[in-house]
């Protein structure tokens, strides 16, 4: 499986991320957690530049970076509050209510195990809903989830054309299991409202060929 690398902005300096080293993922007992927490550092650069540069393009208005809570673990730290409730563990939230992003450290390292492509499209994801709620609502389809995944695809293959985020050989397949994982076998997903594993893949490579424009309703 190949490697993403990533253009990203760190104590001012811009310096090229690269999440382990060589060609190839390493080990699952080789992987340490600060490869992916720069790899989520990373995602979340990569998928804000995107948005911010390019939200000229498609929509009105100005764009506003959602909050970014990170992560929490059981007996390390807490879910946050989202509205008057708390959020679960096993799952990554936009909290809609307060705008900001959150995720289970230990969902976020098991999918790591598989590669770094699942932080990614984790990331994407849950921006693709804050970017939603920034929407005119009669440009927020139905099928939300599914419209979710194809705005992830149209950030990070975006950034890819920016320059800022390069796929390497291995990396589609990368995507593909994640996918397989985020729609069909994931506690925290349900067929029901976030679709099939394809479903989702289909969804995530028409943001990917077509673009945000791709992710609207006709």
């Amino acid at each position: 499986m190949g490697r993403w690398r990533a253009a990203c902005l760190v104590l001012a300096l811009t310096s090229l991320i690269t999440a382990g080293a060589g060609g190839g993922i390493a080990a699952a007992s080789e992987r340490q957690v600060d490869d992916m927490d720069k790899d989520i550092s990373a995602a979340v650069y990569v998928v804000n530049r995107y948005w911010s540069s390019h939200w000229s393009r498609f929509f009105t208005g100005r764009y506003s970076s959602p909050g970014v809570f990170g992560g929490y673990q059981r007996g390390v730290r807490k879910p946050p509050l989202c509205g008057p409730d708390r959020l679960t563990y096993d799952n990554a939230w936009y909290c809609w209510n307060d705008d900001y992003l959150a995720w289970d450290v230990d969902l976020m390292r098991e999918g790591y195990r598989s590669g770094d492509a699942w932080v990614y499209l984790v990331i994407a994801h849950e921006w693709g809903h804050a970017v939603q709620r920034r929407l005119n609502r009669s440009l927020v389809m139905r099928t939300y989830e599914l419209q979710a995944d194809c705005l992830a695809g149209a950030a990070l293959y975006g950034a890819a054309a920016d320059g800022i985020l390069r796929f390497e050989k291995g990396d589609v397949a990368e995507i593909e299991a994640a996918h397989r994982r985020m729609g069909d076998t994931t506690p925290w997903t349900d067929v029901s409202d976030h679709g099939t594993a394809a479903q989702r893949m289909s969804s995530f490579k028409r943001g990917a060929k077509y673009g945000v424009r791709g992710c609207l309703p006709d």
